[in-house]
Protein backbone atom coordinates (compact mmCIF):
# COMPACT_ATOMS: atom_id res chain seq x y z
CA UNK A 1 0.00 0.00 0.00
CA UNK A 2 2.77 2.57 0.92
CA UNK A 3 4.46 2.00 -2.30
CA UNK A 4 1.10 3.12 -4.08
CA UNK A 5 1.76 6.10 -2.45
CA UNK A 6 4.97 6.68 -3.69
CA UNK A 7 4.16 5.87 -7.24
CA UNK A 8 0.94 8.54 -7.06
CA UNK A 9 3.23 11.13 -5.24
CA UNK A 10 6.07 10.27 -8.15
CA UNK A 11 3.07 10.91 -10.78
CA UNK A 12 2.37 14.11 -9.41
CA UNK A 13 5.77 15.52 -9.79
CA UNK A 14 6.12 14.54 -12.87
CA UNK A 15 3.18 15.97 -14.45
CA UNK A 16 3.94 18.84 -12.68
CA UNK A 17 7.24 19.68 -14.11
CA UNK A 18 6.11 18.29 -17.68
CA UNK A 19 3.84 21.25 -17.38
CA UNK A 20 6.59 23.61 -16.23
CA UNK A 21 8.98 22.68 -18.28
CA UNK A 22 8.84 24.26 -21.64
CA UNK A 23 7.82 27.73 -19.70
CA UNK A 24 11.24 28.10 -18.84
CA UNK A 25 13.33 27.59 -22.16
CA UNK A 26 10.53 29.94 -23.78
CA UNK A 27 10.74 32.76 -21.60
CA UNK A 28 14.23 32.57 -21.95
CA UNK A 29 13.67 32.48 -25.15
CA UNK A 30 11.26 35.33 -25.91
CA UNK A 31 13.46 37.53 -23.55
CA UNK A 32 16.88 37.62 -25.16
CA UNK A 33 15.23 36.74 -28.75
CA UNK A 34 16.37 33.34 -29.64
CA UNK A 35 15.27 30.41 -30.85
CA UNK A 36 13.79 28.05 -27.66
CA UNK A 37 15.20 24.84 -29.27
CA UNK A 38 18.46 26.48 -28.97
CA UNK A 39 18.03 27.25 -25.29
CA UNK A 40 16.76 23.48 -25.12
CA UNK A 41 19.85 22.04 -26.40
CA UNK A 42 22.02 24.00 -24.20
CA UNK A 43 20.38 22.73 -21.02
CA UNK A 44 20.63 19.26 -22.48
CA UNK A 45 24.30 20.06 -23.24
CA UNK A 46 25.25 21.26 -20.90
CA UNK A 47 23.32 19.36 -17.72
CA UNK A 48 25.70 16.57 -19.02
CA UNK A 49 29.39 18.67 -18.87
CA UNK A 50 28.08 20.41 -15.64
CA UNK A 51 27.37 17.25 -13.94
CA UNK A 52 23.33 18.26 -13.37
CA UNK A 53 23.77 22.03 -12.20
CA UNK A 54 21.82 23.10 -15.29
CA UNK A 55 19.12 21.22 -13.96
CA UNK A 56 18.74 22.69 -10.53
CA UNK A 57 18.86 26.05 -12.34
CA UNK A 58 16.32 24.82 -14.57
CA UNK A 59 13.68 23.69 -11.74
CA UNK A 60 14.34 27.19 -9.21
CA UNK A 61 13.55 28.93 -12.51
CA UNK A 62 10.35 26.97 -13.30
CA UNK A 63 9.10 27.32 -9.90
CA UNK A 64 10.15 31.17 -9.82
CA UNK A 65 7.83 31.42 -12.65
CA UNK A 66 5.20 29.87 -11.36
CA UNK A 67 5.21 32.05 -8.54
CA UNK A 68 5.14 35.26 -11.21
CA UNK A 69 2.32 33.81 -12.50
CA UNK A 70 0.54 33.75 -9.42
CA UNK A 71 1.19 36.79 -7.64
CA UNK A 72 0.06 38.52 -11.54
CA UNK A 73 -3.18 36.61 -11.27
CA UNK A 74 -4.02 38.02 -7.68
CA UNK A 75 -3.05 41.36 -8.75
CA UNK A 76 -5.97 41.06 -11.76
CA UNK A 77 -8.21 39.58 -9.01
CA UNK A 78 -7.73 42.39 -6.68
CA UNK A 79 -8.51 45.26 -9.09
CA UNK A 80 -11.45 43.44 -10.54
CA UNK A 81 -12.89 43.98 -7.19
Amino acid sequence: MNGHKSTIMFQNIVTYFEKQSFGVCTYIAERFNMSISKIRLFFIYSSFLAVGFPIVFYIMAALILDVRHYVKRIRQRIWDM
